[in-house]
């Protein structure tokens, strides 16, 4: 018992001991205490940012960091702030920062607190490329979906990129993702096509199509410049040729060549091949391989040499076999013979022409209608629709007729010449007129003849030609000229009329009587009229007719007068042969000199009436001493006056028919009344009247 009691009470000491201590332990713990959770911080943060605060529950309290990582921490009373900003890509391990911080208190244990920091990344890097440039070299024959390069970006905060290639219609190379900046080839590369690509990749750390609202997008850009290398994968291409391809291969064919050789003559130097001389060249563009020729079949007379290196053809010796020779010539790369191609080679072996193609004509002339299309036939002429053909004769032949001459069109693209000479439109002609030269070739011998073909093109039918008339503008032109010289020619035929009439009006008169007339009108005579013997009214009417200046009258008044010489003196009346409607003396008559009673020079009428009113001259004798001259005065009666009107006119036609008589007859009335005058001695008697019904 007294054992048992000894070792409950030592329990009981025991557990005294050990409650005591654990209390002391509590509350050392409560004097400082820290969250348990991890604090997180975003990198870049603010300098003197608070971590974390730490909690005490008794003053006097001594807080002291003991571990800093990267010394980026520090304390402020129960604070735990950063003193320098924190880079996540700089940090050791930024996930997960362990700082230590011991709390002592006077009378206390002291205790040890541990703060968990972890520093959050953000985006604040921009991607970047290795270099700025990429230069890559891919040959023509790379399959496609082949890889050529994968260029990547990197960026210091391990986010994702997103990659595009630009241009994206790009048709040779794309990415094989856009996570991923695999350049793959697209499409079959073809040297020849396309000697070089130039590309731009582009990377960015967010999303391209749906980036977060507020987030900040970096991004970056590169050159890529692809290069094209032609490969000896084609071989040498006889020119000219036509290509074509097959798949994905390229091949150029040629339809060979051509010429003609005389029969047992020997050609000196190359032959003259058509289309050209033999040429061949390497397929692929860049590589420019030297070729090399030989005849492989057809020369088996030895008649032909080739050269190797130029591929001229030259003569031997003469044909002597008439007919088609069949030569195949191969041309091989000279660093690869496995690169070659061959062609065939026609030589005919021709007999010798004497007489080459020849036109009918040097020179042509054909029409067109502008508004004719294509395969419209050139006219022969303006006015009917005969085709134009052209003929070329050949007089090898007894008939002129070559059937192997062909016809062909020079310098012209607007007209063919079919095998038969007719000349065809190929399109619309839009120009006045072309020429061309027309060519004949005999194709068994190819000797050639030309000719000048000139084509003139017309308006449509129902449209005048400018060739065949004026134009609008023309007669317009035509029309203005011609009205201005008639113009001009009317005033100066009025004003030559006008010169004419004011110069001498009693001679345009007298002139007008000598004109025969048809005996329905009468003729304006010229009147003489004696003042004298005029009654009021008449010198009223002849006043008003005569013109106020009198120096004009006796100015014509003078030109009138006339000398009478004696009868016995008479000759030839160079004046009689007119008919004039006066009372003429001649100026030989005798008869016409009575003396004088009065005054020394006296002057009578010869007329038996004092007045005429039939629209005679009234002639006037004035006496000299001298018997021989007898001076006869003829006054005009319209001596500077216009013309009687028209009724005046035909009042007196009557009287003008009876004064219608010969100058020679009234002459010798008025002599025989003169001389009965003097017999009788009666000097005052007048001589009788003209008989006014005629002669």
């Amino acid at each position: 018992m007294e054992r048992k009691y000894k070792l409950k009470s030592l329990n009981t000491a025991v557990s005294c001991i050990l409650a005591f201590l654990l209390h002391k332990f509590c509350l050392a713990e409560k004097i400082c205490s820290v969250p348990s959770e991890p604090v997180t911080i975003k990198e870049n943060n603010t300098i003197d940012a608070v971590v974390v605060r730490i909690n005490t529950s008794t003053k006097n309290v001594t807080l002291t960091l003991t571990e800093n990582p990267d010394n980026a921490f520090d304390l402020r009373g129960l604070d735990l702030i950063l003193k320098k900003r924190l880079d996540f890509e700089t940090l050791l391990n930024p996930e997960e920062l362990t700082v230590q911080i011991r709390c002592n208190k006077t009378g206390s244990k002291s205790i040890t607190l541990t703060v968990l920091v972890q520093v959050k990344n953000i985006n604040d890097n921009p991607p970047l490329f290795a270099q700025s440039k990429y230069t890559l070299d891919v040959n023509e024959l790379t399959p496609v979906n082949t890889s050529v390069a994968q260029i990547e970006a990197k960026d210091d905060d391990s986010g994702v990129l997103y990659y595009a290639l630009e241009p994206a219609l790009n048709p040779y190379f794309r990415l094989e993702n856009m996570y991923k900046p695999n350049i793959l080839v697209n499409k079959t590369l073809d040297y020849e096509v396309v000697q070089q690509v130039t590309l731009t990749l582009y990377v960015q750390d967010t999303p391209p199509l749906s980036p977060l609202p507020g987030q900040i997008t970096y991004t970056a850009t590169t050159t890529i410049v692809i290069n094209i290398k032609d490969i000896d994968n084609r071989p040498p291409w006889f020119q000219p040729c036509t290509r074509i391809t097959i798949g994905t291969a390229k091949i150029c064919l040629s339809v060979g060549y051509k010429g003609r050789v005389t029969l047992t003559e020997k050609q000196e130097g190359p032959l003259q091949l058509q289309p050209g001389p033999i040429y061949a060249r390497d397929g692929d563009k860049s590589r420019n391989e030297e070729i090399s020729y030989r005849i492989v079949r057809g020369n088996e007379d030895n008649i032909f040499k080739i050269d190797e290196g130029t591929g001229n053809i030259t003569m031997l010796k003469p044909a002597d076999i008439a007919g088609p020779v069949f030569l195949t010539v191969l041309a091989s790369q000279v660093s690869n013979r496995d690169q070659y191609a061959a062609t065939s080679v026609n030589i005919e072996v021709m007999k010798k022409s004497r007489n080459p193609p020849k036109f009918e004509r040097e020179r042509y002339e054909a029409y067109v209608y502008s508004n004719s299309g294509p395969e419209n036939m050139v006219l022969k002429d303006r006015t009917s629709n005969k085709p134009f053909r052209v003929r070329a004769r050949d007089d090898d032949f007894a008939s002129g007729i070559n059937p192997d001459i062909r016809y062909e069109v020079q310098y012209s693209s607007y007209v063919n010449v079919t095998t038969d000479g007719f000349v065809l439109l190929k399109k619309s002609v839009r120009t006045e007129s072309f020429a061309l030269q027309v060519r004949a070739v005999d194709v068994s011998t190819g000797e050639s003849g030309t000719a000048a073909l000139s084509v003139i093109v017309l308006p449509p039918v129902g449209v005048r030609s400018p060739s065949e008339g004026y134009r609008a503008g023309d007669m317009a032109l035509l029309g203005f000229i011609m009205a201005a010289l008639l113009v001009l020619s009317l005033i100066v035929i009025g004003y030559l009329i006008s010169r004419l009439k004011k110069r001498n009006p009693d001679t345009l008169k007298l002139s007008e009587q000598t004109q025969p007339t048809d005996g329905l009108r009468p003729r304006d005579s010229m009147q003489f009229t004696n003042d004298g013997f005029m009654n009021e009214a008449d010198m009223g009417r002849l006043a008003m007719r005569r013109p106020e200046k009198r120096d004009r009258k006796q100015e014509l008044v003078s030109k009138w007068r006339v000398r009478v010489t004696p009868r016995e003196r008479q000759g030839r009346c160079d004046s009689c042969g007119m008919r004039v409607h006066s009372n003429h003396v001649h100026r030989s008559s005798p008869a016409l000199h009575p003396k004088a009673q009065g005054s020394k020079d006296e002057v009578r009428s010869i007329l038996a009436k004092e007045r005429r009113k039939d629209k005679q001259k009234t002639v006037w004798f004035k006496e000299s001493e001298d018997s021989s001259d007898i001076e006869v005065e003829i006054i005009p009666d319209d001596i500077g006056l216009k013309h009687k009107e028209e009724e005046d006119v035909k009042s007196s036609s009557l009287a003008l028919n009876a004064s219608d008589m010969e100058l020679s007859e009234l002459t010798m009335m008025n002599i025989q009344d003169f001389d009965k005058q003097k017999e009788n001695g009666s000097d005052h008697q007048e001589p009788p009247e003209p008989n006014k019904t005629g002669q």
